[in-house]
């Protein structure tokens, strides 16, 4: 791959000895290279930490690449050191999940009440015919009701399939059919911006079109009217009140390998991609990942502002805050309804400790100014983190300097629904440059290669590869391994390594920058420019609250560079403004990155994750069709 044109960065900042002295690992480099020279006992070490109804045989199996096992022979169940082993102790009447609506209602469970939910739900699908195996479809809002469902399905050894409550009734049904779920549990309805999303009529559409689902289980959320087919739908509250849906279910044990949950990514063309994760690998991944990159304390209160249906809340808002015994905090609405205080108000209220966020949600908060966080009192924070895509620098000093006061460590994560839980981020202990997700998380070695799988030098882009299976890694693709093995174990065959998708650099500290997805890569006259420097260019001007940036056919350059930005607060779109634009982006990136055209919008095409949908943004630019956007957020 060729050079990338990006300018280097030598801006450091350190935590307080304070934050390293209390880390749960306070240093990095011990740590990493003693988790590097041993996987195997170092990954053991961290599965003792649960709940094992039969310890496991062998640690790892590597005798079928890329289709590795781990701690193979072991009986265990998620859902059992996320619940049912904390209500044996003293952590049974604390916290385990605080919930706010858009519309102010407030609900709160202790783990007691949490555990009783579950198993009550649990037998509820017992009584549905579910069985351990089975898959259920879980399509809702952003209520508790959608993790106890995840829960639910755990404990009895079910099958979850969550499904973004944003996506379209053809992207559902394609989920439902692909999994063959019989059971769909769904709400009336959610609340987004002081408006209903007719989850249940999408849920109707779509079993309409899947006509495998048998039954419909409905939360009542919004409390509208909506269709309920007799014999098909059911109420949850119903069910719940029923003497089927008894407070006490038994937890069944489950083999370390057993499916735990398919997850669809986001963005696919064709067949849906059903990422599987199971019970073992996955807990001890997850549950290490967050307790160790964020510090997770008994009395913090962990808010990842994020959707369950998504990895990052099934891994860090259902699942890791739960096994280790942490309080969880969930919103359902929009980051700024009614007002664009509403997050920083919550955090006061609730006594946030940790935040972890989305760059997009830093970048339309910071649109606001600094006034509206400064009204509130952020001093419960202790550590921030983004998650999703990089974050550039511009926006990651806002959030340092603003929320975090210029005291607290961003946890800038890289990973994927592939991987489970982060796989390049910074421990609390380390100094932290912009735009940088910093070194592999001890026990994961990556690197960045070249065509020929060679490292990288200093500066140079190349593919982002992880070199060694690591617990949480995806197991197959539901119904379809050879995809697996084409989709991210092909290009590097030989070397048997993991191929991430994205394109990334490393600096001379070994720091790891990613620059964004292959295919949003530009390469003007010869050079290989990542949208996301690009667009960190364009959003360090103090008119830009957010770019995106694509390449369309240049006869002459190959590819030229056609920049969508959105104006902060306070400016107005003007020719003038244009020039000063290209001229910024010329000084901060480079002549090679200027746009050749630049188009002030209101608004930018987004999946409901958050991520910029470029291939709709080509199409618009070239005038062509814009292809099926009904996953769109915007």
């Amino acid at each position: 791959m060729d050079e990338s044109f990006v300018p280097a960065t030598t801006e450091w900042y350190y935590p307080s000895d304070a934050v390293v002295h209390n880390a749960l690992v306070p240093d990095y480099e011990a740590t990493y290279a003693e988790a590097m020279a041993d996987i195997e006992t170092f990954w053991a070490q961290r599965a003792k930490t649960l709940h094992w109804f039969e310890p496991w045989q062998q640690v790892l199996d590597r005798s079928n690449p890329p289709f590795y096992q781990w701690f193979v022979g072991g009986k265990t169940n998620i859902a059992y050191n996320a619940l049912d082993r904390h209500i044996k102790t003293w952590r049974k009447n604390k916290v385990a999940l605080i919930w706010e609506g858009e519309n102010g209602d407030k609900r709160t469970f202790s783990y007691w009440r949490l555990w009783q939910e579950v198993n009550k739900f649990a037998n509820v699908l017992k009584s549905l015919g579910v069985k351990k195996g089975d898959r259920v479809t879980i399509y809702m809002g952003r209520v508790p009701e959608l993790p106890i469902a995840m829960l639910a399905c755990a404990k009895i050894g079910a099958i979850h399939s969550v499904v973004y409550g944003g996506f379209s009734e053809h992207a559902l049904a394609d989920r439902i059919e692909d999994a063959q779920s019989r059971v769909l549990v769904t709400c009336d309805g959610a609340w987004l911006r002081g408006n209903i999303v007719e989850l249940k009529q999408i849920a109707d559409e779509a079993v309409h079109r899947s006509p495998v689902v048998e039954h419909v289980v409905v939360v009542r959320r919004t409390g509208h009217e909506v269709n309920m087919q007799h014999g098909r739908d059911f109420w949850y509250h119903d069910l719940m009140n029923l003497p089927i849906a008894s407070p006490v279910c038994e937890t069944e044990v489950m083999d370390a390998e057993d499916p735990l949950f398919i997850l669809y990514t986001s963005g696919t063309t064709g067949k849906p991609k059903g990422i599987l994760h199971t019970h073992g690998g996955y807990q001890v991944y997850i549950s290490t990942t967050l307790e160790w990159a964020f510090d997770l304390k008994d009395e913090d209160r962990w808010w990842c502002a994020a959707d369950p249906g998504w990895i990052t809340g099934h891994s860090y808002i259902v699942y890791g805050p739960h096994i280790l015994g942490a309080t969880s905090f969930m919103y359902e609405g929009a980051p700024n309804y009614p007002y664009p205080n509403r997050w920083w108000k919550m955090v006061e209220e609730y006594g946030i400790s940790h935040l972890y966020t989305a760059p997009t949600a830093i970048r339309g908060l910071m649109r606001f100014g600094d006034a509206w966080p400064n009204r509130h009192n952020l001093s419960s924070l202790r550590m921030l983190g983004t998650v999703g895509e990089p974050i550039n620098p511009e926006a990651w000093r806002w959030y340092y300097n603003v929320i975090g006061k210029g005291k607290l460590p961003i946890i800038d994560t890289f990973w994927q629904t592939e991987s489970s839980g982060f796989l390049i981020c910074p421990l609390p202990s380390v100094g932290l440059k912009p735009g940088s997700a910093t070194r592999p998380f001890p026990g994961i070695e990556a690197d960045v290669v070249d065509e020929a799988g060679n490292s990288c030098p200093p500066g140079t882009e190349g593919y982002l590869v992880i070199k060694n299976p690591w617990p949480g890694m995806l197991r197959t693709i539901y119904g379809d391994p050879q995809r697996m093995v084409n989709q991210y174990f092909s290009q590097f065959s030989h070397q048997g390594w993991y191929m991430a998708g994205d394109a990334a650099r490393k600096d001379e500290d070994g720091y790891f920058y990613i620059i964004g997805r292959l295919d949003e890569v530009i390469k003007v006259s010869g050079y290989r420019l990542g949208t996301a420097e690009v667009e960190s260019g364009l959003v360090s001007h103090p008119a830009v609250a957010e770019a995106a940036v694509i390449g369309v056919p240049d006869e002459v350059r190959g590819n030229v560079i056609y920049a969508y930005c959105i104006l902060r607060s306070g400016f107005q779109p003007s020719e003038e403004l244009v020039d000063k634009l290209k001229e910024h982006v010329r000084h901060e990136v480079g002549p090679i990155a200027v746009p050749s055209r630049i188009e002030i919008v209101t608004s930018l095409p987004k999946t409901k994750s958050g991520k910029i949908m470029r291939r709709v943004l080509k199409a618009r630019a070239m005038g062509q069709p814009e292809g099926d956007t009904s996953t769109l957020e915007e």
